[in-house]
Formats: C-alpha cells, structure tokens, sequence
C-alpha cells in the first residue's frame, strides 16, 4: 500500500503538505495493525516483523534526497521501541470456522435466538456482538470512530447547530443560507411526495369501486346485494306437485273459475279457436283465512307451467326505483318461459291508490311499472298473473279494469256444507272418534274461515293429548269450539253457593225460555263453568245459515234474551236480581233498534228507515224510543209467561246445571221430560 502511494507521488505533483496529511491517517492504522500482529505471533516468527530492506530505485524514489526521504519514512513507520513484546501464548489459536478472509475467522457473529421483543435491539447492542470490544485494535480509526461516537444532544434551533460544529463568524452566513436553501428543497421534495401518495391512494380506491363493479356484473361471480338486485325469490319458478283442486274444500265457484285457467293453460286452442284470448290476470278477494293461497298453490300444483311467486311486500325497498326493477326483472323471466303463472300475494301492499304525496314522490313508480308490464305497449301474451288481497276497496282503479285483472273471483267464507267438508279434511289427518259428527261442528261455527276451522281441529287434538285419549272426542272438539268463541276456562275462580245458584237459574231461564219457544234456534247446550268474562253460557245451534230472518225469528231472539233477568226476579225477587243480565240487554235493544229504524217493522213508523237516529227530529226520536221500549216490554212479558208455566221444569233444569256444571242438548231433553242422566 505504501509502496502504490509512492509510486504515485513519483508521477504526481503535489504539495508535500497535502501528501504528508494524507498519509499520516494510514500512520496511525499501519501502527495498530503492526501491533496487533505483535501480540498473535510467536518468537520464533519475530524475525518477519523486522523492517523491511527496500532500495529507492525500486520505490521509484531516486531523485528524492535520502535526508527527505528519512524524515518522510519516520513519520509514516513507527519506530520500534525497547520494550519487550507481551507475553503471548506459544501457540496459535483455533479457529473452528475457516474462512477466506482473517477479519472474519477473528470475528464470528454468534446468532442467539429468543423471543424477538421491543427490548430485542437493545440487549443486542449491549452484549449481541462482542466482537469489536474484544478487538478493538483490529477496528481502523475511521471504522472506531463511526461505530464508538456517542450522539450527542439534538440540536434544537439554527443557532445551537452552529454551536456544536463551531463555525468561525466569516463561514456562519453561509452555512445558514446553504441550511435554509436545503431545508425549502426537502421541504418541496414532502410535499411532492404527499401528493403523489394522495393521487395513488385515490386511483387505488377507483380500481377497487371498479372491480367490485364488474365482480356485481359477472355472472359467474356475482356478488348480490339486497338493495340493489332484483326481486330473488322469483328469478326461479317453484314446484307445487303435493297441493291440487282435491285440497281445496269449501269454496267450490272460486276453485270453478281457476280450474277453467288451467285449462287453458294446458289446452290454449281449445279456447282460442273461436277467437279468444288468453286472460291476463285473475284477482281473488276475500276475508283472511278462507283459501286464496291455497287456491293459487292448487294452480301451481294443477297446471304443468312454471309458477312465480311473490309477496306484494318484496317489491318494497327504501331506495327509489328498486321496486320498479323488480317487476322488470320478475316480468322479464316470466316472459321468457311463456306461458306461465305469475302469483302476487298481499296485491294491495304494491297495488294501492296513487296518490301525490310530498314525503313520497317516486312512490307510484312501482305500481306504474305494474300497470304497464301487464297491459302496455309491449305485449306480454301466455303470462297469467294471479293476485290476492283481503283488501281490494284499496287498489288503484287502473289496476283492477278489463284488460289487467279481467277477472274477480269472491272468496267468501264457508257454509255449513263447505265448513263440513273443510272439518272432515282436518279429521281426517288426525285420529278421531268415528261417533263424531262433523255436521253438528259445523253448524256452531258460524262465519268461521278455513284456517280457523283448521285451528280448531287442533286444538282439539292436543286437549285430548293432554287429557292422555287415545282420540279426539265430541267433547275436545266442542272444548276446543268454546274456546276459540269465549275464551278458556276459569277453574280456578272460587264461586260460592249463592252465587253459583244465581248463575244456574238464570242460565236455565235462558234454556227454558228457548226450548219453549218455537222460533227460537235449537240449543246446543248450557253451562256454569266461568268462561272469558262470563260466569255462564247457553249456546244455541241454527239448523243452516241463515241469510235472512223473519220477524217471529227476532222476536223469538229476544225472549231468549229476556230469560235470564226474568228468572232472577221470579226466583230470588227484585231485590237480589244481579247485574249478569246487562250483555242480554244489550243483544235484545240492538235487534229492537234494527226492527225499528232498519227492518220496517214497526206499525206505527211504518217501512222508513232512519241511518242516524241522532240527526231525526225530536219528535221522530221520541216516537223510535217509544217503539223499541213497546217491544222490549212485550218480549219481557212473553219470557216472564213461559217461565211461570214451566216453573218445576225451570228448577229441575237449574238442579241439574248446579250437579253437572255443563249439559249439551240431550241431556236437558232429558232432563225436561223428566228422566235420569246416567253419568
């Protein structure tokens, strides 16, 4: 190395100063090199240490005066000393990794392992890396003095960075303006580097909207969102093969008109041929319970076409024109596999009135698209929409015309016949005592639908699995009958005897009164037992449904009516009558009033009726109020007749309902006629 440096200066010309600083830094490395070598090697080996022998022609260093040239080599080499060398080992050291380089086989890094910490990088700066506190004299100076320098304080203002480099007053003005031209650069280089990262952060977040995008458009991969997809639940056509004609009971014109779609579904010439067309849509209306559903499952299960679903409340949505885009959607498909059903249940929650309301200004855009996809200018031929709503005074008026629901089929609630038919059905899924008479079932629930019909049948089934029958009984299903008009049992409430006794008489005036009568509608039984808000019943059973009723029939409702307050005063007297006759009451004056004022059954106001008593003329009030007492009087009257002419039958009766809390029809025939109940 010196040897290069020399060479140099004999082709270089430099000042001698600058050369002799240069070299003095490799002096001082040159020095501790020599030394460390001391210390490694042996004795024996001194002999290598000695000063090297070289002549200054082959140095390249004639024309260099030997005076110089000595005072140059002694300020380059260290001059040996007198001192003797420490005492090093007699031997070398072993080294168990070998390596090309003799700095790396005198510094192994040893790797420790552990749990990495945030304390981690501090345990290694203390006691990780041995190495350069172990040889130090192997380090050169420029290397210590990197790797040793303590940091100092951070400076905290201009003034103290010119402190701690120690600047002469003629160079402090240029190191500020130097500082501050270098601070505005780094300065401009942030902001450029802020803003480049702002740019990519917003491109990023582009193509991140945009692949979400295409991921919701591709069929393979769509990603499907409530708020925005089209109506789900109908994209597919569902199958109804279990559900036919042969389930539906009781409504036989509604099931009549359906039937005639299905087969024109399955056989459009038969129909066509005489110039017909297909129908577009089939409204079904009627009090809940009574089969609109089913009715639409039976076409589904009759009619080999696909069918589509949907509940009126799916094309809701929050958000404008989702609703619309639905009925795209659902109409779409539809048309694509023609001919097909289309079934909207609850049509009224999507079909209602237009109205221009302020708070809701796109909320006809659902039921418009509804108007035009099943008649508008495009044709939608072979598709049949078929609607139901309990609520058809709510549809808008477009939407029910010739052209888009063509026609409406009344679903009423079931006659006799029809409830008999209905309660067979449900018997006959359930094991049942063949003694029971559906028929007699059927003529207690007057104006009952077919779900509660259904009800019913259950809840006789499950009070015989209570009671632990083996099947349902009479009794259940009459429990169960009770149950459903006036509510459950009272067992619990503590009735005393006087009470009770009260209870019975006036029951059993009810019933003598009723049986006596020959208008009057056949009892179905009487009974004690608290039930709802009542302490005691007596049921009457009508032989059919009765679509009208005659003056005599009226009446004769009215005496029943009468019987309970009657035989309170003939039995206990006019002081201990009770206030349990005040629902009678209320039933006799309401049918008076409507003989009055509706029926034109009064000699005295003749055929006239008065809507609102309140809005006639006194006088005319005067002559309505008149009336209705004249016919309250002389139904008391009548009622108190039967009760004195059949007075022993009267107590008999009472005796018996205070012994068995509840009798049906046969058992007060009997008891009337003077038998024995077996029990």
């Amino acid at each position: 190395f010196l040897t290069l440096h020399l060479l140099c200066v004999s082709q270089m010309i430099v000042p001698l100063s600058q050369l002799i600083n240069a070299l003095h830094s490799l002096k001082n490395s040159a020095t501790a090199s020599i030394q460390t070598l001391h210390k490694d090697f042996t004795p024996e080996h001194n002999s290598f240490l000695k000063e090297p022998s070289v002549s200054l022609r082959e140095l390249g260093l004639s024309e260099v005066g030997v005076s110089q040239l000595d005072e140059l080599v002694s300020r380059l080499l260290p001059s040996p000393g007198p001192e003797e060398p420490p005492s090093i080992p007699s031997i070398w050291k072993t080294s168990h990794i070998s390596t090309n380089s003799f700095f790396q086989n005198k510094h192994v890094w040893v790797q420790s392992r552990g749990f990495k910490t945030l304390r981690s990088k501090t345990r290694r700066t203390e006691s990780g890396y041995d190495g350069y506190t172990e040889s130090d004299a192997y380090t050169p100076t420029f290397m210590k003095g990197l790797l040793m320098r303590e940091k100092g304080q951070d400076a905290q203002s201009l003034d103290q960075v010119m402190k701690q480099k120690n600047l002469p007053e003629n160079q402090q003005e240029a190191f500020k303006t130097g500082f501050t031209e270098g601070f505005m650069r780094s300065q401009a280089f942030t902001q450029k580097t802020q803003d480049s990262l702002r740019r990519t952060r917003l491109i990023l977040l582009v193509l991140l909207l945009v692949g979400i995008y295409g991921l919701s458009r591709t069929p393979f991969l769509s990603v499907r969102f409530r708020t925005t997809s089209g109506l789900d639940s109908s994209v597919d056509p569902i199958q109804m093969k279990n559900v036919t004609f042969e389930h539906v009971k009781g409504v036989e014109e509604a099931k009549n008109e359906l039937q005639d779609v299905v087969e024109f579904l399955k056989n459009p010439q038969k129909f066509t041929v005489l110039g017909g067309k297909l129908p577009k849509g089939i409204l079904l209306v009627g009090p809940p319970g009574t089969g609109k559903t089913l009715l639409a499952r039976a076409v589904a299960g009759e009619a080999d076409v696909p069918f589509y679903y949907a509940s009126g409340s799916e094309f809701d949505e929050m958000f404008v024109g989702v609703g619309a885009s639905r009925i795209r959607n659902l109409f779409k498909e539809a048309k694509a596999n023609a001919p097909c059903v289309i079934f909207i249940d609850e049509l009224d929650s999507v079909g209602g009135k237009r109205i221009e309301s302020p708070m809701h200004p796109y909320s006809r855009q659902t039921i418009n698209q509804l108007l035009a996809e099943m008649d508008g200018f495009k044709p939608n031929e072979g598709v049949i929409v078929i609607g139901a709503t309990n609520f058809a005074e709510a549809l808008d008026n477009a939407l029910v015309r010739p052209g888009r629901f063509d026609m409406q089929v009344t679903v009423p609630r079931p006659d006799v016949k029809g409830r008999t038919e209905i309660l067979n059905w449900y018997l006959s899924k359930i094991k049942v005592d063949p003694a029971v008479e559906a028929e007699i079932i059927a003529r207690g629930t007057v104006g009952f639908s077919g779900a509660e019909l259904e009800n019913l049948v259950n809840q006789a089934a499950l009070k015989a699995a209570v009671d632990g029958k083996e099947m349902v009984t009479m009794k259940d299903l009459e429990f169960a009958k009770d149950k459903i008009l006036m509510g459950p049992e009272r067992r619990s409430v503590e009735i005393d005897k006087k009470n009770k006794t009260i209870t019975a008489y006036h029951e059993s005036g009810h019933a003598i009164v009723a049986y006596y009568t020959k208008d009057a509608m056949p009892i179905n039984k009487a009974t004690i037992m608290p039930r709802g808000p009542t302490l005691g019943h007596v049921s009457m059973l009508p032989e059919n449904d009765r679509w009208s009723e005659t003056r005599a029939q009226l009446l004769a409702q009215m005496d029943v009516s009468m019987g309970g307050r009657v035989a309170e005063e003939l039995i206990f007297g006019d002081d201990y009558i009770t206030t349990g006759a005040s629902s009678d009451f209320d039933g006799a004056t309401k049918i008076a009033k409507m003989m009055v004022t509706r029926f034109g059954m009064s000699d005295k106001l003749g055929v006239m009726t008065y809507g609102d008593v309140s809005k006639q003329s006194p006088e005319t009030q005067a002559a309505i109020e008149q009336e209705v007492r004249a016919l309250l009087k002389d139904s008391y009257d009548r009622a108190k007749n039967i009760l004195k002419t059949y007075s022993k039958e009267h107590k008999k009766l009472a005796d018996a309902l205070l012994t068995y809390e509840t009798l049906d029809a046969k058992e007060i025939q009997m008891v009337l006629e003077g038998k024995s109940l077996d029990h």
